[in-house]
């Protein structure tokens, strides 16, 4: 696809409940939110795609297959929803928001009706969910609201492991913490974290006119393949992820005056780096999450009991 055909929003055309013709335009967009009563909020992060290719490329980017169960975390007005429908077998869309949860079903019966038992919804904070209804799923693709995107997407690849593979649209800047590599300027919690659950890479970049309204800032697609084995380590999730949230409190300073609060005290720190192999004046920014679990196994007894 061309850079002007990821770009150009089209209309939607041909009559609706067709494969080819169900999917949303810019003034299907328009119209169902005039409808609706519906203008998007800053507060809720909404911006609503309306160009067809787009929703089609991050569905082929994504390599959305016909077994597929796929959740959708803000399915908003529906434009990737319908998308994910062509595509995959089931689609459980998860929306917080009262007045677009409500028209949704009404949305896929209207657009795209043979696939209407192909679809559920469930009204509720992402967050808060722990269950999904059907059959587990296995691939998370979504457009996040650029307020809550990470601990919108961390918390859904911990509580559905069975959620091989993820594509999530994102704002730009956060695209690049999650997909960056130890040593880029930008690599901190969201990168060592993402890289917890799944190999994490930048999968494209989307333009800011193919969003109503048009963001003030261009999102990234962000690709997210859940590893084939969790990081060998016998420290627990909670346990490394205490220590990477020290590490980049104090971004700057070396380890041992960064982990000095979680270990105790700077020699404590540097105990604990120094058995992990680190050198203990090595940044936070410099150290793979297998390196950050390896420092949580070396925690001093006094920590250890703590976190338990």
């Amino acid at each position: 696809m061309s850079t002007a055909e990821q770009q150009q929003p089209h209309e939607a055309s041909g009559t609706p409940g067709t494969p080819s013709d169900a999917l949303l335009g810019p003034a299907d967009i328009r119209e169902l939110a005039a409808a609706l009563g519906v203008r998007p909020t800053k507060q809720k992060g909404q911006n609503f795609v309306i160009d067809a290719n787009t929703v089609r490329r991050i569905v082929r980017t994504a390599e959305v297959r016909p077994d597929d169960v796929v959740v959708e975390v803000g399915p908003g007005l529906g434009s990737l929803t319908l998308a994910l429908l062509e595509a995959a077998d089931r689609v459980v869309a998860v929306e917080i928001d009262d007045i677009l949860a409500a028209a949704l079903p009404a949305t896929i019966e209207a657009r795209m009706p043979q696939k209407k038992d192909r679809f559920a919804l469930v009204h509720s904070d992402a967050m808060l969910v722990t269950e999904l209804p059907g059959p587990a799923p296995t691939a998370l693709v979504a457009n996040l609201p650029y307020n809550v995107a990470v601990p919108v997407l961390l918390t859904m690849l911990d509580r559905f492991p069975s959620i091989e593979r993820t594509l999530v649209m994102v704002q730009a800047e956060v695209a690049d913490r999650l997909a960056a590599r130890p040593g880029n300027k930008v690599y901190g919690v969201p990168s060592v974290k993402a890289n917890w659950y799944a190999d994490v890479k930048r999968a494209g970049s989307i333009g800011r006119n193919v969003f109503w309204p048009a963001p003030n800032v261009d999102s990234g697609l962000v690709s997210l393949v859940r590893r084939a084995e969790p990081v060998r380590t016998s420290a627990s999730k909670a346990e490394v992820f205490a220590v990477v949230d020290a590490a980049f409190a104090q971004r700057r300073k070396g380890l041992r005056s960064a982990l000095a609060g979680w270990a105790g005290s700077a020699a404590a720190a540097e105990a604990a780096l120094t058995g992990a192999g680190i050198n203990p004046l090595a940044r936070g920014e410099s150290l793979t999450v297998e390196e950050f679990a390896a420092i949580a196994e070396h925690k001093p007894a006094d920590v250890l009991k703590h976190a338990l």
